[in-house]
């Protein structure tokens, strides 16, 4: 099964021209409607995307959800969900892609799966909107379209600022939708409710008003918070994602790494005690065996 860490390696999958940044991206369904490859394979990827369909006609699959609704639909992409389609060249809409180091850099959706829960892997219900809800969410997504399509020094910003009223809308009518269809309990699956919790407490380990401590760094400590066995959580966690839960917790620190590495001006032994590594020199090793380079040099050619 194809798993794309790349924005870019995603995009090249599918048959759509290369994205104009690596962290983020943008498109209308019409212009992908011209070379995507119409019936794709089951995947993953490690991205998160927000998409409104407003016409479209085949079958998608994402995650649990095989039949979405009639009609105008917001739907979402979670990292490590399940994907597939097999679609006429009839989509219209838009979507947003959107990385881990997207989030990272950013200083209003650090708390993104805190605030946006349907962004969750066992949350991400499409939904039907409504004429008038339609017409809102177009707006925001051909502003972000407009404001990327041609990138400027200060783009980003003004991107994330976009991004987070895009989230706040869409959370307005899918609370709205979901609650009054009781959608929620009826998609509600004990094991990718699993994995969303441990997602999110690895990720709330790490806020700055936690208490550093190494057991951070270790599934047995996520296991004793969600009041499982470490064999059963990182079994779930493998069964979903095909990856160890010490490799999601790995991913993660160095995600952190690097984006404080890049984004702040702290020193390396700052960022290792922030990341409730016992020493500098531990994080320095940590960091050498995942990316081949040593924190200072990430650093300079970054």
């Amino acid at each position: 099964m194809e798993h794309f860490k790349k924005i870019e390696d995603y995009c090249k999958a599918i048959n759509i021209p290369k994205p104009l940044h690596p962290y983020f991206d943008i498109r209308s369904f019409e212009e992908n409607m011209k070379t995507v490859v119409a019936n794709m394979e089951p995947f993953k990827h490690e991205f998160y995307a927000i998409a409104i369909k407003v016409e479209g006609s085949g079958k998608v699959v994402s995650g649990h959800h095989t039949n979405f609704p009639e009609g105008a639909t917001v739907f979402f992409n979670s990292p490590f969900q399940l994907l597939s389609w097999d679609i006429l060249p009839d989509w219209k809409g838009y979507y947003i892609l959107f990385s881990k180091e997207f989030i990272l850099q950013s200083k209003h959706l650090r708390n993104l799966l805190s605030e946006f829960p349907f962004l969750k892997i066992d949350k991400s219900i499409p939904f039907t909107v409504k004429p008038k809800e339609v017409s809102k969410l177009l707006v925001v997504y051909e502003g972000i379209m407009e404001e990327f399509q041609d990138l400027k020094e200060d783009s980003l910003a003004i991107i994330e600022a976009q991004t987070l009223v895009l989230l706040n809308l869409v959370k307005r009518f899918f609370n709205t939708q979901v609650h009054k269809d009781k959608a929620d309990e009826e998609f509600r699956k004990a094991d990718v409710h699993l994995l969303s919790r441990f997602q999110t407490l690895i990720e709330t380990s790490f806020y700055e008003s936690e208490v550093a401590t190494k057991k951070t760094h270790s599934p047995s400590y996520y296991a004793k918070q969600l009041a499982v066995h470490p064999n059963h959580l990182n079994a779930i966690v493998k069964q979903i994602t095909g990856h160890t839960a010490k490799t999601h917790i790995h991913n993660h620190l160095l995600h952190l790494a690097k984006s404080r590495l890049l984004h702040t001006s702290m020193s390396v032994k700052e960022i290792a005690y922030s990341l409730h590594f016992e020493a500098p020199n531990n994080f320095s090793s940590f960091f050498k065996k995942l990316t081949q380079q040593t924190p200072n040099s990430f650093r300079k050619n970054g």
